[in-house]
This record gives C-alpha cells, sequence and structure tokens, in this order.
C-alpha cells in the first residue's frame, strides 16, 4: 500500500446502507473468514452487497423491466435499472440473503442483476434464487434462460452500466477474471465493492496466500485505492480509503 493512502473501518453493522444518487448501496451481509479446528480449515462466507438505483425505489418504482434486447451493452443498461445483487453468498447463507433483501423491500424476482465478483462457492452460492435476473459472473454475461452475450470487459475497458455505474476487471484472487463493482456519486463517494481484491481491512500481509495471480492482483489492489472513498472487501467490514497529503520534501 502507498505510504500516502491508509485505510479505516467504516462503522455501523449490516444492513449498512450507503445513500446515493442514482445508486444508493447496501451491504447486506458482512463476510467472514475464521479459522476453525485443525487441518487449516476455515469457515467463511462472502459479503453481498445491494445496488438499488434511486429510480426503482420512488414511488414509480417496483416497475417490470423492460424485455431484454440488442447487444451486452443494452441489456446491461436494462439490467441495470433494477435492484442489482453484487455476489449472493454460500449456499448455507440462503435463508439469511433472503432476510436481508426483504429487510429493503426487495423480493428475489425483483432483482434484475447479480454480478459474481468470481466463481468461488462462497461467493456465488444462491444465484438459483434469481433465474429471473440477467447474471455476469466473472466475465461471463448471459441473460434469463441462458443466453450469453460477448461484451468486451477488460481491465483497460470497464463495462458503464449506468451513470456512475461500472464493472471492472480487476483480477488476481481467482485467476484472470475477477471483476469489482463501481458505484460513484454516494454520500461518503465512491464505493468499490471488490469481491476478493481485498479479503478485509489489514490484510496486506496475508491476501497473497490466498491469490491465484498476486502479480495481478497488487495491480487491482492499487487501482481500487487509487479510485475509491469506500471498499466492500470480500470476507470482512467495509473500509474508507484515507488519502493523506504528500509531505513536502527537505
Amino acid at each position: 500500500m502507498s505510504a500516502a493512502v491508509r485505510t479505516e473501518p467504516l462503522r455501523g453493522e449490516p444492513p449498512l446502507l450507503v445513500r446515493g444518487d442514482p445508486y444508493s448501496v447496501v451491504v447486506l451481509l458482512q463476510g467472514y473468514a475464521e479459522p476453525e479446528g485443525v487441518d487449516e480449515a476455515v469457515r467463511a462466507d462472502g459479503s453481498v452487497t445491494l445496488v438499488l438505483p434511486q429510480a426503482w425505489g420512488s414511488a414509480t418504482g417496483h416497475q417490470e423491466s423492460p424485455p431484454h434486447s440488442g447487444g451486452a451493452k443494452t441489456a446491461l443498461e436494462e439490467a441495470a435499472r433494477g435492484p442489482i445483487l453484487v455476489d449472493t453468498g454460500g449456499p448455507w447463507a440462503r435463508e439469511a440473503l433472503l432476510g436481508a433483501l426483504a429487510g429493503q423491500g426487495v423480493a428475489p424476482g425483483d432483482v434484475t442483476l447479480v454480478v459474481g465478483t468470481h466463481g468461488h462457492s462462497d461467493h456465488i452460492g444462491n444465484l438459483g434464487l434469481f433465474p429471473g435476473a440477467a447474471l455476469l459472473v466473472s466475465h461471463d454475461f448471459c441473460l434469463p434462460g441462458g443466453r450469453y452475450l460477448p461484451h468486451g470487459l477488460g481491465e483497460e475497458r470497464p463495462l458503464q452500466l449506468g451513470p456512475g455505474l461500472e464493472v471492472w476487471a480487476t483480477p488476481g484472487h481467482g485467476g484472470q477474471r475477477d471483476v469489482s463493482v463501481v458505484v460513484a456519486g454516494t454520500a461518503l463517494g465512491t464505493v468499490v465493492v471488490a469481491g476478493d481484491v481485498f479479503e478485509q481491512s489489514g490484510d496486506e500481509d496475508s491476501w497473497q496466500a490466498l491469490s491465484e495471480d498476486p502479480v495481478a492482483q497488487e495491480r487491482s489492489r492499487k487501482r481500487v485505492l487509487g479510485t475509491a472513498d469506500v471498499v466492500v472487501p470480500g470476507h470482512g467490514a467495509p473500509f474508507r480509503v484515507v488519502r493523506e497529503a504528500p509531505q513536502p520534501r527537505n
């Protein structure tokens, strides 16, 4: 981490709401990773985050999304008009996920897009709850029913979902196909839902052991820290990114 950047915990327990315009962010379930027993066993689950378009929550919201048509860009923009779920936790968290969604007034059938940051079971274990949603899992994008569309996502080419809402390619933890969701314009600035690019705040000495490509992940981490005001990591509490003024040279 750059000497000019530090992180600090974002206070509050899930569901943690960060209001924004045109998108608000709600951390529904906080991920965790806890050593358990012997043989290096770990009990873990991934964070689950909801991105809510402001228009959907208005009196005219909760409308059925228009049918998907055209190419991937149009389909993604249409899917982003409704609630967007970033990761789903593991199947053991099914009831907790349904309860957390209900607490926000969102039913599974309301979710129009699910983004899986990577393909590990603790992050995409509940995709089956959302058969009517478009799915962007890693770099695979499909419409309900399994119609897959090419989109050209790359590190230099993010996917634009809406004003201030992007999906970035952030490779490293699970290989070359990890993604993060970037939400600008919130009350706390830019929020990056980063999957396991960051395990948790203060993971500088531990993330490498879990990375399939540490060189790529280091690049992704620096990119996220250079943009985010708040990071939602894969297995811990959200944290702020604080940029300190550079010290003058003597």
